[in-house]
């Protein structure tokens, strides 16, 4: 014998039915909202930007005086345009060009935070349209000699080669 009035049957049923509809229509997704280039940005944004993780540009702003983003209340941080393309600058160093955190330091002390950004501009604009691979193959060593009338190592790698010579003297003096 059924004890629920014709009224309580159909609620449910009506209740069920509403329940996979809500089921059957997609979540609104969130949409993420493109902020104008000169528009300030939070670790989150920049870490996701470049890959990294939040604690890595903590740790980059103690390494680089010149990375100085703006501190709201609470300590959150807020990364200025120039801010995001020196730590792209930055980034490119170490992972793509295989710089030491003190040679990157030695490079923005000679050349200025600057001239170090305008260098990289290209290659940071070429991992954007190409993908991360088209800068690493770019950056790869080369393994044939240079041609005829092209010189055997770059400004840069002559750079790299000097820093690293210069800290092995270093080390030599501390073992010596």
């Amino acid at each position: 014998m059924n004890t629920q009035s014709p009224h309580t049957s159909a609620s449910s049923e009506g209740a069920a039915q509403d329940e996979t509809q809500q089921q059957e229509q997609p979540a609104a997704a969130p949409r993420k909202v493109k902020k104008a280039p000169s528009a300030f940005r939070t670790i989150s944004e920049v870490a996701d930007g470049l890959n990294v993780q939040q604690h890595v540009l903590r740790f980059w702003e103690t390494k680089f005086s010149q990375v100085r983003p703006l501190k709201r209340g609470g300590g959150r941080r807020y990364y200025r345009p120039e801010d995001v393309a020196l730590l792209k600058s930055i980034h490119h160093l170490l992972y793509t060009e295989g710089y030491t955190i003190k040679g990157v330091q030695k490079l923005l002390k000679e050349q200025g935070k600057n001239k170090v950004v305008q260098n990289n501009k290209p290659l940071a604009a070429q991992a954007q349209n190409a993908g991360q691979a088209a800068v690493t193959n770019a950056a790869a060593p080369q393994t044939t000699a240079p041609a005829v009338g092209q010189p055997g190592l770059s400004t840069r790698n002559k750079a790299i080669l000097q820093s690293t010579l210069n800290d092995l003297k270093e080390m030599k003096k501390l073992v010596g």
